[in-house]
């Protein structure tokens, strides 16, 4: 019976060598970073427990987690009754586990299983692909990779000043120039919730104002109403929305409108320390990347004190990287009162940032530099050796296998961009100098083998 076309599910790409090779330089590259500031690697497994995941990223994200049916009959434990239930009551009878949606989460989860062999602060970078059941559109995917650096077991402000330190140099050594972090913190809104007339709602304040780049401001203020916010709050909100100035000018206008509170002035002091300490990693002050905006909520619940975004300028795309601190998101896995703070990378988003600002073009290409080319049985066995050796040196080489005209062979090499040919015959042998073909500029000479090494090299 016939299959069909064959195809993919919709929100996932299959990455050809070419995509790919540019792939693992932003991942190389972010890696590094992460190693130079004492990160350490972990993984964890694809899919977790509904119940570690569950109740962790806040109503809406918590639809958008991945489920997976559980083996055999999943239906074997249904009564007819469950159906009428609603899908949360149902969901857990037949699925048990989920793919994950983070790599927090799992992250919190291997902390508070290992706590007592782990080193604290524990610092750890992962870089795996995780899923959302989203509704697929440009830069936003179902199936996509994080590149995550963590801190936990410190609340240090020193861990904030790292992540905009790692933020700037990844993006120099990526070349992305224009770029923006926009920088807030979760005590702050909590403050103007409770300013407003609406203590305890922070939450619902940040879902709305997080939509203020997707929807109209009034549609998200018709939101707050339906929250319970008033008109007078909402009017009290509206001046924190268009502030002006510098960061310290931001932080001195929404310092006077929190006079009254101890936490929301914790959290612009937070922000003042931040700075502060950048200031003596860099020597300079980080105004030139990043924003105070207190309107940026970052939707995840469980995020506590400084939250940060970053897009890049000019290009039709969303956010590249995010993260912010938490205080007790190892708490609900028995591990209460460790703070942590973390910094994540969109890898697909940045490619595409990357592609639409044509910044793949200067890159080194980490693949095949060499094709041995060869006219007979005798050349096969000496493009052999020669293969070898250049291997040995640390040039990636490739020997065409099987006996086709020189053309042929060439065309070979064209079609992936392999830079230079080796070309072997009877009197290559006999003199032990072999031709080296420029395949870019055309030109070509003959060089002993230690020649083609440093020439390559």
């Amino acid at each position: 019976m016939s299959q069909g076309k064959p195809s993919i599910p919709k929100g996932t790409r299959d990455f050809g060598p070419d995509k790919m090779l540019r792939r693992n330089h932003i991942i190389g590259t972010i890696k590094k970073v992460y190693q130079t500031y004492g990160f350490l690697p972990l993984e964890t497994p694809s899919m977790e427990n509904l119940s570690v995941l569950t109740g962790k990223y806040g109503d809406e994200g918590d639809q958008l987690i991945f489920k997976i049916l559980n083996s055999g009959d999943f239906l074997s434990g249904v009564k007819p009754e469950d159906y009428t239930t609603g899908y949360k009551k149902l969901t857990p009878a037949i699925s048990e586990k989920a793919l994950r949606y983070d790599l927090t989460v799992p992250f919190a989860r291997y902390v508070a299983m290992n706590r007592h062999e782990l080193t604290f602060p524990f610092k750890r970078y992962q870089i795996q692909p995780v899923w959302r059941a989203d509704r697929p559109q440009k830069g936003r995917y179902r199936e996509f990779y994080q590149c995550d650096a963590d801190v936990v077991g410190t609340d240090s402000l020193l861990c904030e000043a790292e992540i905009l330190c790692m933020l700037k140099e990844v993006f120099e050594k990526l070349g992305i120039k224009a770029y923006k972090v926009k920088l807030n913190n979760r005590k702050i809104l909590a403050a103007i919730a409770e300013a407003c007339g609406n203590p305890g709602q922070e939450t619902d304040l940040c879902v709305a104002i997080d939509k203020l780049d997707k929807i109209s401001r009034e549609d998200v203020f018709k939101e707050l109403h339906l929250k319970g916010f008033s008109e007078t709050a909402v009017d009290k909100l509206q001046p924190l929305l268009d502030l002006k100035g510098s960061n310290t000018e931001k932080l001195d206008q929404v310092s006077a409108f929190l006079q009254g509170s101890a936490l929301g002035l914790q959290g612009v002091n937070e922000i003042r320390e931040i700075f502060t300490y950048y200031k003596n990693f860099t020597g300079t002050t980080p105004d030139e990347f990043v924003e105070v905006d207190f309107t940026l909520a970052r939707g995840l619940g469980y995020y506590t004190g400084a939250i940060l975004e970053v897009k890049a300028l000019g290009v039709s795309i969303g956010s590249i990287s995010g993260g912010g601190r938490y205080d007790n998101l190892t708490g609900v896995f028995g591990q209460p009162n460790l703070s942590g703070v973390g910094i994540s990378f969109g890898i697909d988003r940045i490619y595409d940032v990357m592609d639409e600002l044509s910044l793949f073009s200067a890159l080194p290409v980490d693949a095949t530099k060499v094709l041995v080319c060869h006219f007979d049985t005798e050349s096969l066995a000496e493009g052999q050796k020669i293969t070898y050796l250049l291997r040995l040196n640390g040039i990636y080489s490739e020997v065409y296998p099987e006996s086709a005209k020189i053309k042929k062979q060439l065309s070979y090499a064209d079609g992936k961009q392999i830079p230079y040919a080796i070309i072997i015959g009877s009197d290559e042998i006999k003199n032990q100098r072999y031709t080296l073909k420029n395949l870019v500029t055309g030109t070509q000479e003959a060089l002993t083998p230690e020649e083609i090494i440093k020439t390559i090299s």
